[in-house]
């Protein structure tokens, strides 16, 4: 039967573990990118079409492979022209991840267990319209009736923060939300951008800028400033990892000569990125914050289409360059230095799985179960062989039972489903391997493996 309530659980185990352990456990959302802004205001959305639709690029880039015009993508479309055109796209998706989150969404939200085509696009708009204009569909409420316990936006050094502030005064039922220290613009000196972000961080931090040491003690204000506002995360995006590791006088050198009009060289600014890293990463394990770094976007590859609508809008890649040596060498100048926080590592490669958990291994501590995190599959490999693949190598080399699980990277507060995806996945890998005889049929130990990897290993992680 399509998508019926042991989808994806082959076995009796795997389908006892998910119905009776994992199914209805709260939601640790430690990573996505839900706007704070539309939850302290409780945004109500006009569509479906908006609510499922607006800013989800998975969906974006799916309708352009299938030749589907922009105006009916992030275009001056109508309303249901772009439902119908995603609905045209969709019922072809065979295999694919959005296949299935689409309609678990549906499922969850909407009452709707008939797939999604092109014949009765027209009757599922108006159902899920006429359902969508019910308060229940809130922002907030949609969290509730998520079960999310915890949600962490993305949120640069230089915000107010006040979107939080006002959530933190008015909580969500049973929902803390939480911001993330997100330091890329500070980090990347070679981007065009990098002396009018000095000034914003300058205001931000009320730090007067002049030199790089005035720099370091405007992020430390600003770390200081999160961490009173509920952070316990940072999060940074390395395309390509700096390829050496600088120290403080020649990060200074290289802050001076940028502020003055300087071209750096890749070493000069590799240098200052590794430096600023070294420094941030001793604040963050003195916080006792979590670390997390993203490896392997390749960004913006098609330049008409950047022109046209910008950034983050579907038109990213997976790199494909060497991480191993780069990413050993930041970690381990960390550790030796101001302080190694516990770390995810995030890959968008999965030729980089092996090197990355053989890593985890080397960066441990007493008393802390997984210090080092090999993250959960990421964006172009959070699909159900993606997860697996991502478990399985986990297993192979790792502590799988540490593991602290799957978030969305979302910015859909229909997206929830995705933490079910990963549930059921989890549960049918666990229940394979008991079924096989590789592992014992002893239900308080599955229970206590699956419980944590779904939720609970998480909340121990983060000190949530």
């Amino acid at each position: 039967m399509f998508m019926d309530e042991n989808f994806l659980l082959q076995g009796k185990t795997a389908r006892a573990l998910f119905h009776e352990v994992a199914k209805d456990l709260p939601i640790i959302d430690y990573h996505c990118h839900l706007p704070p802004a539309e939850i302290a205001n409780d945004r109500r959305f006009a569509s479906i079409t908006q609510a499922w639709l607006g800013g989800d690029h998975y969906k974006w880039r799916l309708m352009r492979i299938a030749g589907v015009e922009e105006k009916y993508i992030t275009g001056d479309g109508g309303d249901f022209e772009k439902f119908y055109a995603f609905a045209k796209t969709i019922e072809k998706a065979i295999g694919n991840p959005v296949y299935h989150w689409t309609h678990l969404e549906m499922q969850r939200y909407f009452g709707i267990f008939e797939p999604l085509t092109a014949r009765n696009a027209e009757k599922l708009f108006a159902r899920m319209n006429e359902q969508i204009a019910d308060p229940s569909f809130s922002a907030r409420n949609l969290i509730t009736r998520s079960n999310v316990e915890v949600i962490c936006t993305t949120d640069d050094p230089v915000d107010t923060l006040v979107h939080h502030r006002a959530i933190a005064a008015n909580p969500i039922h049973n929902c803390t939300v939480r911001p993330t220290f997100r330091p890329d613009r500070a980090v990347l000196i070679d981007r065009d951008d990098f002396a009018d972000y000095v000034a914003l961080l300058s205001q931000a931090s009320g730090v007067e800028i002049r030199s790089f040491a005035d720099f370091l003690k405007a992020l430390e204000n600003r770390v200081e400033f999160f961490h009173e506002n509920g952070c316990r995360l940072s999060d940074h995006d390395f395309g390509k990892l700096p390829a050496v590791i600088g120290n403080e006088a020649g990060a200074s050198a290289a802050f001076d000569k940028k502020l003055n009009g300087g071209t750096l060289t890749m070493e000069e600014a590799d240098g200052f990125k590794s430096c600023v890293m070294l420094v941030l990463a001793g604040l963050f394990a003195k916080k006792g914050w979590a670390m997390q770094l993203h490896c392997g976007a390749q960004r913006n590859n098609s330049t008409k289409m950047f022109t046209a609508i910008g950034k983050d809008t579907g038109f990213d890649t997976m790199s494909d360059y060497e991480v191993a040596f780069r990413l050993s060498r930041l970690l381990d100048a960390m550790e030796q230095t101001y302080g190694l926080p516990k770390t995810i590592l995030y890959t968008l490669n999965p030729k980089d799985n092996y090197p990355m958990i053989a890593l985890c291994g080397c960066f441990t501590a007493p008393g802390v179960a997984g210090k080092t995190q090999f993250g959960s599959a990421w964006w172009f490999i959070d699909h159900k062989e993606g997860m697996e693949k991502q478990m399985t190598d986990t297993a192979n080399m790792n502590l799988l039972s540490a593991f602290i699980g799957m978030l969305t990277d979302s910015r859909s507060f229909l997206s929830y489903p995705r933490h079910e995806y990963f549930r059921r996945i989890f549960c049918n890998l666990v229940g394979r391997l008991v079924d096989n005889g590789e592992y014992p049929d002893d239900w308080e130990l599955l229970s206590s493996i699956v419980a944590g990897v779904s939720y609970e290993n998480a909340k121990a992680y983060f000190a949530f």
